[in-house]
C-alpha cells in the first residue's frame, strides 16, 4: 500500500516548472519546487525558506488565522493584528451599545489599558506542516467501502493528531487534499486573549456596504486592529489582566514605497472553500438549483432584518453582524451565477470531461479503462437523480437553521437531551456553565419581534420552496392546521415556547424535566425539520459516497492526464500563499479600469443621505486641508489596489506583501467580473482588491490620532 501511495504522490507533484502559475492557493512546504522560479521571476527577493521554515522564524509565523473564518497578520514586536473591518465587526458589534455605538463611531485604543477583551476570539499561529498520506491511508485498498475507507482515514487520522501534539500545546488537523488523493497534517499554536485595539467608524471600514461589495473601483478602508496577548511566560492563556502583549516569533514590516502596475504582490492567508474540480453536472446544479436557492432563503430573511434596523438603533446594533454575515453570500451568489453563465464555465468543463473520456480510450492496455471507466457515468447519474435534494439541504441550512435563534437553541438541545439523562452532578454543573454563556451571547443580540419575523419568513421560504416530497409528514399536517400561515404558527411559537428567554432555558435546565423540552412547539418544530433532513439524506448515502468516489478518481485522472501542468488543491481554511503582479484590467469592450483608486474617489462617492456613502467630517476636513502626512501620492492618498492573485473567503485580512516580504495592504475582496473563480479561475477577469496599507496608516494617525500604534511599527519608507 505504501508504494501505491508514493507512486501516486510522485504524479502528484512532478510538474513543470515552466507552467504560468497565476491559479493557485498553494501549499508552503511545497514553494521552492513548485512555483519558486516564477515567483522569482515576477519579483520575488526573498528565499524559500525566509517565507516558511520550521526551524527559525520565518514570515509564516507572523500569518495568523484570525478567529474562525479570517485572516489577520502581526505588525509589531508587541503582537500587534491587522485584519479586516468586516472580519473584525462581530466583535465590535459585541462591544456596541445606543450609548457606546463603535459600529457608528469608531473605537481607538490609546493606551493598552483600554483595550476590549473578546471571549471567544483566536489567534492561531502556524507551526509545521507534513504529508501524511501514507499513515492516513493504511489499511486502504481500490477494493475499500467508502463506509470502511472514511472510517479507515478518520481512526488513523486521529492517532496522527494524537502523536504531533503529546507533551506540547499545540493543536493540529489532517486535511485531505485533491478530493482525498493525499493528507496533510497541519500543527498550530492557538491564542485565546485577543483584544480589540482599534476599529474605524463603519462610513470607513464598510464605505460602499452592500453596494459596493464585490466591485471595483472601491474605496473601503477595510480594516481593524487587534492584539494577541499571553501569560507572563508566553505560552496561550485564557484571559487575565495579568497578561502580556505576545512577543511573535516575527512581524511585518510596513512599506510606505506603494506599487506600481505589473510589481509582485504575494499572499498568504486561510483561504476558505474552493471547487475547481467540480464537475459540469455540478456547475449546472450551482446555476439551477443552489445558487438561486441560496439567494432566495437569505432575501427573505435580509428583508425582516433590514427593516426593522431602519425602524430602531438598538435593533440596528444587535443585527448588524448577523444582516452582514447573510449579505455578503447572498449578493456573492447572485454574482457567481451570472458569471458561470456568461463566461460558459458549462461548456469548460464539459469540454475537459470529453478530453478526459478521450484520454481514457486512447489507452490500449485498458489500465485507464478499468480505473476511471466509471467515473462520468457515476457523476452524471448522481446529479441526474439527487438534484433535487439540495433544495431541501439548502432550505433548511439558510431558511431555517440560519434564521430565528430559537431553532439554533432548539438544535443545540437535540444533542443534550441523552446528556441530561446520564450527566453526572459535576459535569452538568458544567454543563449548566457553558448554557449561561452560550445563552448570554444569543440573548444579548436578540429583540422578541425581530425573531418571531424571522422564524414565519424561514418556515414560510422552506414551505414553498422544497419540493413536497421531501418535506416531512408532520411538518406538512402541522402547517396544514394553520391554512399554511406561518405568521400565525411563529407567533403561537412565541407565546408558549420555553426557548424564547434565557431565564425559562435555564429553568429548564435545571429542572431536568425533559417532558417540558419534549413538549415545547419550538423544539418539537424544530426535531421534525432536522430528523427530515438526516432521514432523506440517509437515503441517498450510497448514491453520495459513488459520487465520493467518483470525484477522487476523477482528480486523479485528471491529473494523471495533464501531468505537465502545476495542480494546487482546493482552498480548505488550511494556509496558503498565492501570488502574482498588481493589474488593471479590463472587464468588458470599451472599458479599463486603473489598478488603483483615491481618496478623489471617496469624496466623488460622498452622499451623506446614504449611510453607505456618508463621509465623516473629520475626513473631509483632512481632505479639504490637504493634511496627508506622510501618507500623500500626488496630492492626495492612495486607497486600494488590485493584483490577480488568487484568494477566496478566508483570505479576508490577508496581508499583501511586495516582494521583500513587506505590507503593502489588506486582501478584502474580489471582484464582481470573475464571481466565478471559485470553481473557474479567469486570469484575465479575475481580481484581489486590497485596501493600500498607507490608507489604513492614514487613517490610523492622522483621521484618529492613534500615534501610539503607528509607533509600535517597523514602517519602511
Amino acid at each position: 500500500m505504501k508504494k501505491l501511495v508514493l507512486i501516486l504522490l510522485a504524479s502528484l507533484f512532478a510538474f513543470s516548472p515552466l507552467v504560468k502559475a497565476d491559479e493557485g492557493m498553494w501549499l508552503l512546504m511545497y514553494l521552492d519546487k513548485q512555483t519558486y522560479k516564477d515567483m522569482k521571476a515576477k519579483g520575488l527577493k526573498l528565499t524559500p525558506k525566509q517565507i516558511y521554515d520550521i526551524n527559525k522564524a520565518s514570515l509564516k509565523d507572523a500569518i495568523i488565522q484570525f478567529g474562525r473564518g479570517c485572516t489577520g497578520e502581526i505588525v509589531s514586536d508587541q503582537g500587534l493584528i491587522l485584519t479586516n473591518h468586516h472580519c473584525g465587526y462581530s466583535w465590535i458589534q459585541s462591544h456596541s451599545t445606543i450609548e457606546h455605538d463603535y459600529l457608528s463611531n469608531g473605537f481607538w485604543a490609546y493606551n493598552k489599558g483600554e483595550e476590549l477583551p473578546n471571549p471567544g476570539l483566536t489567534a492561531k499561529f502556524f507551526i509545521r506542516m507534513e504529508d501524511v498520506s501514507d499513515k492516513v491511508l493504511e489499511g486502504v485498498t481500490n477494493k475499500t467501502s467508502e463506509d470502511d475507507r472514511l472510517e479507515i482515514v478518520r481512526k488513523n487520522s486521529k492517532r496522527i493528531v494524537e502523536n504531533a501534539t503529546k507533551g506540547t500545546t499545540y493543536t493540529a488537523e489532517v486535511a485531505t487534499m485533491f478530493n482525498g488523493n493525499q493528507y496533510i497534517l497541519f500543527v498550530y499554536e492557538v491564542y485565546k486573549d485577543v483584544r480589540l485595539v482599534g476599529a474605524p467608524p463603519q462610513s470607513i471600514g464598510k464605505f460602499g456596504s452592500d453596494t459596493d461589495n464585490w466591485m471595483w473601483p472601491r474605496h473601503t478602508c477595510d480594516f481593524s486592529v487587534f492584539r494577541v496577548y499571553t501569560d507572563k511566560d508566553g505560552k496561550p492563556a485564557e484571559y487575565s489582566k495579568d497578561n502580556i502583549p505576545m512577543k511573535p516569533k516575527h512581524y511585518l514590516p510596513i512599506s510606505l514605497k506603494g506599487v506600481k502596475e505589473n510589481d509582485f504582490a504575494m499572499v498568504i492567508g486561510y483561504p476558505g472553500s474552493t471547487d475547481r474540480f467540480l464537475p459540469s453536472e455540478g456547475v449546472k446544479q450551482a446555476i439551477d438549483i443552489y445558487n438561486p436557492s441560496v439567494v432566495t432563503a437569505r432575501e427573505a430573511l435580509r428583508n425582516v432584518m433590514d427593516r426593522d434596523m431602519k425602524a430602531d438603533p438598538k435593533v440596528r446594533i444587535q443585527y448588524a453582524a448577523k444582516f452582514a454575515s447573510l449579505s455578503n453570500y447572498w449578493k456573492f451568489y447572485i454574482g457567481q451565477t451570472q458569471c458561470l453563465k456568461r463566461l460558459n464555465v458549462y461548456g469548460t468543463k464539459r469540454d475537459l470531461e470529453n478530453r478526459f473520456a478521450s484520454w481514457i480510450k486512447e489507452d490500449k492496455s485498458g489500465n485507464r479503462s478499468e480505473m476511471y471507466g466509471n467515473v462520468l457515468d457515476d457523476i452524471q447519474n448522481y446529479y441526474d437523480n439527487n438534484g433535487e435534494y439540495d433544495y431541501l439541504r439548502v432550505y433548511t441550512n439558510e431558511a431555517i437553521f440560519r434564521g430565528a435563534s430559537i431553532f439554533s437553541i432548539a438544535t443545540r438541545l437535540y444533542g443534550f437531551e441523552n446528556t441530561i439523562k446520564s450527566a453526572d452532578e459535576a459535569t452538568f454543573e458544567a454543563l449548566i456553565k457553558d448554557w449561561d454563556s452560550y445563552l448570554d451571547g444569543i440573548f444579548k443580540d436578540y429583540n422578541d419581534l425581530t425573531e418571531e419575523k424571522l422564524m414565519a419568513a424561514g418556515l414560510d421560504v422552506y414551505f414553498r420552496n422544497v419540493p413536497m416530497t421531501l418535506q416531512s409528514p408532520e411538518f406538512l399536517n402541522y402547517a396544514f392546521k394553520y391554512g399554511y400561515n406561518f405568521n400565525q404558527i411563529a407567533e403561537d411559537i412565541f407565546a408558549t415556547s420555553n426557548l424564547v428567554s434565557k431565564e425559562k432555558i435555564m429553568n429548564l435546565l435545571k429542572s431536568k424535566d425533559l417532558s417540558l423540552l419534549q413538549n415545547d412547539p419550538a423544539y418539537i418544530l424544530t426535531k421534525q425539520i432536522l430528523d427530515n433532513l438526516r432521514s432523506k439524506m440517509r437515503s441517498i448515502s450510497e448514491d453520495r459516497d459513488k459520487l465520493a468516489k467518483a470525484n477522487r478518481l476523477f482528480v486523479k485522472g485528471i491529473m494523471e492526464m495533464e501531468k505537465d501542468k502545476h495542480f494546487a488543491p482546493n482552498a480548505n481554511s488550511t494556509i496558503r500563499y498565492t501570488y502574482g503582479q498588481v493589474k488593471s484590467y479590463a472587464p468588458k469592450d470599451g472599458v479599463t479600469y486603473k489598478y488603483y483608486t483615491t481618496l478623489d474617489g471617496v469624496m466623488d462617492k460622498e452622499d451623506n443621505s446614504s449611510w453607505e456613502f456618508t463621509v465623516p467630517t473629520k475626513l473631509r476636513q483632512l481632505y479639504e486641508a490637504k493634511d496627508f502626512g506622510q501618507y500623500a501620492v500626488n496630492g492626495t492618498v492612495p486607497v486600494g489596489f488590485l493584483t490577480n492573485v488568487d484568494i477566496t473567503g478566508g483570505n479576508s485580512g490577508s496581508p499583501t506583501l511586495n516582494g521583500k516580504g513587506e505590507l503593502i495592504g489588506l486582501a478584502f475582496d474580489g471582484n464582481w467580473e470573475a464571481m466565478s473563480g471559485n470553481i473557474a479561475f479567469n486570469p484575465d477577469l479575475q481580481r484581489c482588491i486590497s485596501v493600500d496599507i498607507r490608507y489604513v496608516l492614514f487613517i490610523i494617525d492622522k483621521f484618529a490620532g492613534a500615534t501610539n500604534l503607528i509607533n509600535e511599527m517597523k514602517i519602511v519608507k
